[in-house]
């Protein structure tokens, strides 16, 4: 069975020049919409033996049925941090949007429905990578954000692509940024556009306007071969009309969403450069997030840094009612009630607790703290929606205060050659901070639960 485009609340990314900002980083930020259990995991750098292959693709199980695939493992993996979930459209679990890696380079992954056509050419069964498996490797392997776009092209031009019916990245290093669509349909089509200094980029969807029609001699512009001949074949495109080529109107969604123009005219609306707290507000507003986001990202950019000071801020699922914790690339685990947990992961219902991970099933699951709070909050939003944003914001706003006390103590150990206890100052630091994140929402669902029940009482299923 064939399905339509993705709803129109999957997914949401933000890219902000470093010449727009306060202080000259770049700022790539969003969530992912999936319906299913969603961790933090800090995944480490990895050398793998000559003739190591990784499977990738999809099976007879995903929204359009497809096949596995044995591709080679690159030699070194890097070192990076993600948010790993267990379901969407069918894919084989963990799966991933991204993250940031230890070369500072930030993705995301956002929906980017192709036109009908496309979606009814694609293969059964198709195979390739995945959306999931391309901004994996994407983390593995890539040094700089134009490099992830090179990687994913390549890996898509020799071994194909599974879709889900359209799907779009955004990369960001500290220089630039590129959004990056993948289509449907199976003849390999993908096209790349560069983020600049100036830029401002909000997904929802992805998309990509005018492109010229010899982009692969631009340098702000990267595609597959066939990006326009293929329009052409097919009677989308007409060259000797002297109209421009338009990515949307030719291959996918038309016009960008309200969301989209709603929050990029607040951005560039600002009085001042954007900030983090900026980027926060924007990740956590009810206009696009809500209960669906199974997380928020905030990636924090920067030259000349430490390798392993990047930072992720990171909201354990959706940041309307989960304050952002830092996290660098030098923090080398998370709190177990931040791992892996049962609640909502798919195949978990039919089989009982498996004895290796019922420690981590003893502890209480950060994810499902904070949906409960959401839950709370949203039968009563007017009420009780105020004092959990002013709450998460105040505590954001404790942490970013202490930033720069947190990298001078890292940075001196670091120059100094302690760089064990770096990581472990980092690493007590974060988790230390999410501990206290996670109390805050279990004091504020504690506090809204009992006021509900006196209040207005517990709504019952019809």
């Amino acid at each position: 069975m064939r399905a339509g485009p993705a709803p129109a609340h999957a997914s949401y990314g933000i890219y902000v020049g470093k010449n727009l900002t306060a202080d000259g980083c770049v700022y790539l930020g969003g969530y992912g919409d999936e319906p299913s259990s969603h961790w933090l995991e800090i995944v480490p750098r990895k050398m793998h033996d000559p003739g190591t292959t990784i499977l990738v693709g999809s099976t007879e199980k995903a929204r359009y049925p497809g096949e596995l695939i044995s591709i080679p493992q690159a030699e070194v993996t890097f070192r990076y941090i993600t948010m790993n979930y267990s379901a969407f459209a069918g894919f084989p679990a963990p799966l991933t949007n991204g993250g940031l890696n230890e070369y500072h380079v930030a993705g995301r992954d956002i929906w980017s429905p192709s036109r009908d056509e496309l979606r009814k050419m694609t293969p059964n069964p198709q195979r390739g990578p995945n959306y999931s498996d391309l901004s994996r490797i994407a983390m593995e392997r890539a040094k700089t954000a134009r490099e992830a776009v090179e990687i994913i092209g390549a890996l898509m031009n020799e071994y194909g692509y599974s879709t889900y019916g359209g799907n779009s990245h955004l990369f960001a290093d500290a220089n630039e940024g590129w959004v990056v669509i993948n289509f449907a349909g199976g003849q390999g089509l993908w096209i790349a556009q560069r983020l600049g200094p100036d830029d401002i980029r909000v997904s929802r969807p992805g998309y990509i306007e005018e492109i010229p029609l010899d982009f692969q001699d631009d340098p702000d512009f990267m595609g597959s071969k066939n990006f326009i001949s293929f329009a052409v074949e097919q009677g989308w495109f007409d060259p000797n009309a002297g109209e421009p080529f338009h990515v949307g109107k030719v291959y996918g969604e038309p016009e960008k969403s309200d969301a989209v123009n709603l929050i990029e005219s607040r951005l560039k609306e600002r009085t001042g450069k954007i900030t983090l707290t900026d980027m926060m507000e924007m990740v956590r507003t009810t206009d696009v997030t809500r209960e669906t986001a199974g997380y928020g990202q905030v990636a924090v950019l920067r030259e000349d840094e430490h390798p392993e000071m990047g930072t992720l801020w990171v909201a354990a699922t959706s940041s309307v009612t989960a304050p952002f914790v830092p996290y660098r690339i030098g923090v080398q685990d998370v709190p177990p009630e931040f791992k892996r947990h049962r609640y909502l992961t798919e195949d978990e219902a039919p089989q009982f607790q498996d004895e290796n991970t019922r420690g981590i099933e003893s502890t209480v699951y950060a994810f499902r703290v904070f949906k409960r709070l959401f839950y709370l909050m949203d039968e009563h939003r007017e009420k009780f929606l105020p004092e959990i944003t002013e709450a998460c914001t105040a505590f954001e706003a404790g942490l970013i205060a202490e930033q720069k006390t947190v990298e001078k103590i890292a940075s001196k150990l670091y120059e100094a050659g302690e760089e064990d206890l770096a990581r472990k100052y980092l690493t007590y630091y974060s988790n230390t901070e999410a501990m206290n994140a996670l109390r805050l929402g279990e004091a504020l669902a504690e506090s809204i639960e009992a006021r509900t029940k006196v209040l207005y009482g517990i709504r019952q299923p019809d």
